[in-house]
């Protein structure tokens, strides 16, 4: 019998050179074991968060009342009591990944806290929180996730250059993506021309669904559902491309990694396509999928892998040149991030309220 044709879904996709993360954490889940079966039966390598996924875990559980009660004659604020919460979750998810991030020389295994979002045009005072949370949480395996928005980029390049790892969010076009690209390279460059250790790893977050969303009214028929797709290969080939300059090459050789492109949000949000539409069209070798739950076990379950994107992204441009009769791409690319970015601060305040409804419950 063919030996990939026995293999689930997930591991011929992991097989295949794809690193699959799990976009969720709740304490819930690393209690009752989930996450850990996630790693043992579904070829689970990483972990990503969002305040939307922290706000669901604390204003729907009660595991975090013990913590926060214990917290509350602190006298923190409700921002710190979060990190708080936020860090136990997450060193602990990190600790489940640790073998992973040691088993793959640390290119696998890491899990992600975000800055505060509306610290997202101060490039300041993103820089000193990224170093803040992650001198605190004391785990190698931890990306600080900063949004690539004019004001991060820059923070980007300092807190790489610090030595911090980081998660570029917030991405949305080739364009995006590869400014964040830069950002990280000039951050290992500073630390090059220093002669400091060049092993900081990065990823670089591109939003995939939400294109979808934009662009469901105002595009043809045949071309609805295949933005986002689209965009993904796109931002591919420029990936691929960029890990193929001398300028990768030469930090790759003194020891540097390579920033792997991640593609997110890639959870189906019209009913009437495909529950795995984002995992099947954007499988590539050397990347980073992060699905929610319902995607990830809609993939083991049911998904198929017909082959990888090719490098140059192969019918991407056609199908986004065939788009901007209908719609500009770059300026939905620019709209996008910016509602991306108001998104997250509307999440971050109603997580920050919850956490504040739920110590006044527990007090």
């Amino acid at each position: 019998m063919d030996e990939g044709a026995s293999m689930t879904p997930t591991a011929r996709l992991s097989a295949a050179g794809q690193s699959i993360w799990i976009d969720n954490i709740t304490r819930d889940l690393l209690d009752d074991g989930t996450i850990g079966s996630y790693i043992e039966r579904f070829s689970v390598t990483g972990l990503t968060s969002n305040p939307s996924i922290f706000e669901k875990a604390v204003k729907n559980s009660s595991a975090y009342d013990s913590q926060i009660r214990g917290l509350t004659d602190m006298g923190l604020s409700d921002e710190e009591l979060f990190f708080a919460l936020a860090l136990e979750d997450l060193t602990r998810a990190a600790d489940l990944f640790a073998p992973v991030h040691t088993a793959t020389g640390g290119v696998d295994g890491w899990v992600s806290l975000e800055v505060s979002p509306e610290l997202a045009d101060n490039t300041t005072d993103t820089i000193e929180a990224a170093l803040s949370l992650y001198e605190e949480a004391t785990r190698d395996n931890l990306f600080i996730k900063i949004p690539g928005t004019p004001a991060g980029l820059p923070a980007i390049t300092e807190v790489i250059a610090s030595g911090v790892p980081v998660n570029v969010t917030l991405l949305f076009s080739p364009e995006q993506y590869e400014a964040a690209a830069d950002a990280y390279l000039a951050g290992l460059e500073r630390r090059a021309k220093r002669g400091e250790d060049l092993n900081v790893a990065s990823v670089a977050s591109l939003f995939i669904s939400r294109w979808d969303v934009a662009t469901a009214k105002t595009v043809p028929a045949e071309l609805v559902n295949r933005i986002g797709n689209a965009v993904g290969a796109e931002a591919y080939a420029s990936y691929r491309r960029l890990v193929a300059t001398p300028r990768v090459a030469d930090l790759v050789a003194a020891g540097a990694p390579i920033q792997r492109l991640l593609f997110a949000s890639t959870g189906t949000k019209d009913p009437a396509a495909s529950d795995t539409l984002y995992v099947e069209n954007l499988a590539a070798s050397g990347t980073v999928n992060t699905m929610p739950d319902s995607t990830l076990l809609a993939f083991h379950d049911h998904g198929e892998l017909s082959g990888l994107l090719p490098d140059d992204g192969g019918t991407a441009a056609e199908v986004l040149g065939t788009a901007g009769d209908h719609v500009d791409i770059d300026a939905l690319a620019t709209r996008l991030q910016e509602e991306g970015k108001d998104a997250f601060v509307a999440s971050w305040r109603s997580l920050l309220r919850s956490v504040e409804d739920k110590a006044r419950a527990v007090a």
